[in-house]
């Protein structure tokens, strides 16, 4: 390549600059280096406010998913309550980018943070009294998915508000951190206290941890950053998609992305009948599994951050791919549950690796005034195709079978992860094509 291209599209395609470490500086500081967004006040308060939040989100997933399982023993029922609670992203996200790049970000998360803890309040509420049924449960999903609408793609443009530049990709690499550390304990909690306390005694307490990340929000100090100009928003939509479509890297990304949503993560719709059916296990068997899963994402984007500076991000979004859909294939056939835990370990390897380096990829490219904009679509990709996958899996499940969903699901992402490595000189071309025309 060229010794006179730019440092970001080295960043696509080229390594970078190794980070500096002393050889005899323990594993732990090596990491922490690793991570200089930790340099942020603001970060690490807004850190460790998510991690205790997404602790407990996690904590309902696992209750919501057991507790639908107690009430219907239909694939297709509990495929169409996980797809209402995305539903709402499909339907709304580009709106919330809209939202996100006329309003300031720290307001927008207090109400949705809020909102999000009185929801979680009504269910466990309904639950502990024996009032809740699978329609009210399918409603709240809906609820809780408008919010997230808006709360998703304030989250990921908010991370650039308390950190430099320099600092971002860290700051990603630890969000992702924060979520799958979440995947990690969350569900292990979640287990104990279903045993203990039942499901509405977990939905209670998810609403209690939301008051952590209220606190955090609170004791920030941010600056109110330069906004983009109120216009119509059908007008504002539009720019931020033909802003995304003409970008040839974030295009690409975003196809496969919507792709690795539908296809990917929707085995995590089938978990808990896997759990059930093929395991014979409980609810504490339940968070073991997507305790594996968390485990592996976790050491990802452990890996992400300590590497991703000395190797071309396109390593991690093609390997992780592959990794992932691997690893989700031969689980399909695995009747072992230490193997099962095994196999999803490797699977949330590769999905956090993909998925990592990917919003790494999109946010240092996208311009700041389409940033909560191009976010939302990232959103929409990534979360809002899932009731599309959610459905597709339990319907596929309901007629085909769990084993065959699965396979199915991991060869098509597969074939993906492969045309980004057959496609990577073209997608170079197009991209300095577009830093031509457009002076970037």
């Amino acid at each position: 390549m060229d010794s006179k291209e730019s440092p970001q599209e080295n960043f696509i395609i080229n390594s970078a600059p190794e980070i500096q470490a002393e050889q005899n500086l323990g594993w732990v500081t090596k990491i922490y280096s690793a991570f200089p967004a930790f340099k942020s006040v603001n970060y690490k308060l807004y850190f460790s406010g998510q991690l205790i939040s997404m602790i407990g989100t996690w904590m309902q997933i696992v209750a919501q998913s057991w507790l639908v399982l107690q009430l219907t023993t239909s694939p297709l029922l509990i495929g169409l309550v996980m797809a209402l609670s995305t539903l709402p992203t499909l339907l709304f996200t580009l709106w919330g980018g809209v939202v996100v790049d006329h309003f300031p970000k720290k307001n927008i998360l207090f109400f949705t943070q809020i909102c999000a803890m009185c929801l979680a309040f009504i269910l466990g509420i309904l639950t502990v009294f024996d009032w809740v049924t699978i329609w009210e449960i399918c409603v709240i999903a809906f609820l809780l998915g408008t919010v997230n609408a808006i709360d998703a793609p304030a989250r990921q443009a908010f991370v650039s508000d308390l950190v430099t530049k320099e600092q971002l990709p860290s700051a990603i690499a630890l969000n992702s951190g924060v979520f799958n550390t979440a995947r990690v304990l969350g569900p292990t909690i979640a287990g104990v206290l279903i045993a203990i306390i039942g499901t509405g005694g977990a939905f209670l307490i998810n609403a209690c941890t939301y008051i952590a990340v209220i606190l955090a929000l609170k004791k920030m100090k941010t600056e109110d950053v330069a906004r983009a100009p109120k216009r119509n928003p059908i007008h504002a939509i539009k720019e931020g998609i033909v802003y995304s479509y003409t970008h040839p890297i974030i295009r690409t990304l975003f196809v496969v992305i919507g792709i690795v949503s539908i296809f990917g993560w929707s085995y995590t719709t089938v978990l808990p009948i896997i759990a059930k059916n093929e395991f014979h296990v409980d609810a504490a068997g339940l968070g073991y599994l997507y305790a594996a899963s968390g485990l592996g994402s976790l050491f990802a984007a452990v890996m992400v951050g300590l590497f991703s500076k000395k190797v071309s991000p396109l390593y991690f979004i093609v390997g992780g791919t592959m990794v992932f859909s691997v690893s989700i294939f031969l689980f399909s056939f695995s009747k072992d549950i230490h193997t099962a835990a095994v196999l999803l370990f490797f699977s949330g390897l590769g999905l956090l690796a993909f998925a990592s380096q990917s919003n790494t990829t999109i946010q240092t490219l996208v311009k700041s005034e389409f940033r909560g904009r191009v976010m939302s679509i990232y959103v929409l990709m990534f979360i809002g195709l899932t009731p599309l996958g959610n459905f597709q899996i339990g319907l596929v499940s309901e007629h085909m079978g769990t084993a065959f969903a699965l396979q199915a699901g991991s060869v098509v992402v597969f074939l993906a992860g492969l045309s980004i490595f057959f496609l990577k000189n073209r997608i170079l071309e197009r991209y300095q094509g577009y830093k031509k025309e457009n002076n970037f």
